[in-house]
């Protein structure tokens, strides 16, 4: 804004909308009580004006704060988990969740505002600079829970240690005796994968084991990575005998492209998934997994959220809660 300009105010909007300045003020701050079309208009009128929205006010009752959780693609077993421990925390702190799907819609941070929203949790969402460009006009905190990539000092995040979960798995599948282990992971570019990865690739050197050409793949974190990647690992020459995945849908999908091909898990190929979700415990036989602690990195992201809503600063703008590797019946000694 030049010098000399002078701000918009909750006078000049009503002015210009047609509508007293109690009716403004209960827009902007998210309370009921507007008509649905003078409520449209209001705010594409504070839009225009680029109004500075209130950084805490809240539409709902006193002690009572409202925070939009944010995801994006499809509400996997994974998304699933993390909310439900972004719930149970929200649940024990008193606040209001409202879930949806990430939008690109104009103005969307204002938008939130305008609806009572006092943060915003990202389930593994990407936001780019006009994202946090917008959300710091609006006002509103950001949180975001297993960025897919490391977000800079202006973002909050939590994760866990993907690094050691991906260390432990591998030395869990050496230890059993397995020499030939292949990483079949998700997208080469995100955080996570590549820490997986490095975790992998560090116990492999370490036992002095060879990773040959073609037995790490990326894909995506779904079930048609794991049925694609394993049909190439296991038609190599000289196949892996062990596949470390990067999540649990993709171990799923090893296990049944290894069915198709008259293998069986663990007696021919074992398997270890990521993220420990409820599809790990239903898989057949029950896979082993590194347990990333989805729901305390939830009720984390939950709490973080509360303590920046209410301007608070926080020690670490990024956390990471331990992973612990879980033993089912998914992973055996070669040839057993």
């Amino acid at each position: 804004m030049p010098p000399n300009a002078r701000r918009t105010t909750l006078s000049d909007i009503a002015q210009e909308a047609g509508v007293s300045v109690a009716t403004v003020s209960k827009v902007v701050n998210g309370r009921g009580e507007v008509a649905p079309s003078t409520r449209a208009r209001v705010q594409e009128l504070l839009h225009q004006h680029d109004y500075p929205a209130p950084a805490v006010r809240h539409s709902g009752a006193p002690g009572s704060p409202t925070i939009e959780v944010q995801f994006k693609g499809d509400l996997t077993s994974y998304v699933a988990e993390a909310l439900e421990g972004v719930m149970d925390s929200a649940a024990r702190c008193g606040a209001a969740v409202v879930v949806s799907r990430a939008s690109g819609a104009p103005h969307w941070a204002r938008d939130l505002v305008a609806a009572g929203r006092r943060a915003v949790i990202a389930v593994t969402s990407v936001h780019t600079a006009a994202h946090l460009r917008e959300l710091a006009r609006a006002g509103l905190p950001l949180v975001v829970l297993d960025p897919l990539h490391l977000p800079d000092g202006r973002v909050n995040s939590v994760g866990s240690t993907n690094f050691a979960g991906g260390l432990a798995a591998t030395r869990h599948l050496l230890t059993l005796g397995h020499r030939r282990v292949a990483y079949l992971g998700g997208p080469a570019t995100a955080v996570c994968n590549q820490a997986r990865q490095h975790g992998y690739r560090a116990a492999m050197e370490a036992e002095g084991a060879p990773v040959p050409d073609g037995h790490v793949l990326p894909g995506e974190f779904t079930y048609a990575t794991g049925l694609r990647g394993a049909a190439a690992l296991l038609t190599l020459p000289e196949p892996p005998t062990a596949i470390l995945t990067g999540n649990d849908e993709i171990a799923l999908g090893v296990i049944e492209a290894a069915r198709t091909r008259g293998l069986r898990v663990p007696q021919d190929l074992s398997v270890v998934g990521f993220d420990d979700t409820y599809l790990a415990r239903m898989a057949s036989p029950p896979l082993t997994t590194v347990r990333q602690p989805l729901r305390e990195m939830g009720g984390a992201a939950l709490r973080t959220a509360l303590r920046l809503a209410d301007g608070e600063k926080v020690e670490s703008h990024h956390v990471e809660l331990a992973t612990e590797l879980v033993i089912r019946g998914s992973t055996a000694p070669p040839g057993g």
